[in-house]
């Protein structure tokens, strides 16, 4: 018996998050031991839990996302009008 996902073009998905989200975020995981390990300091941890919570997808969306649009039209790619007449 083969389930199918009901949208055959989505991403890969684990639980909350992407395949390539939970790939960055035990990666992240794995340097934060290292670093903790060998320099006591609980930065990268505390870094890759603020990425793992920023990828959390709800509806096809994650926070992450949102905020690299806010970014994009707000910042990066705004458009300048100038109206004549």
């Amino acid at each position: 018996m083969y389930i199918y996902p009901d949208n055959l073009k989505a991403k890969a998905a684990l639980w909350l998050w992407q395949l390539r989200d939970v790939a960055i975020f035990s990666s992240g995981l794995l340097i934060s031991v290292f670093a903790l390990a060998q320099l006591g300091t609980l930065i990268p941890f505390v870094i890759t839990a603020v990425y793992g919570f920023l990828s959390i997808r709800f509806s096809d969306t994650s926070i992450l996302d949102f905020i690299r649009y806010a970014v994009a039209f707000f910042i990066s790619k705004q458009q300048y009008y100038e109206w004549t007449g």
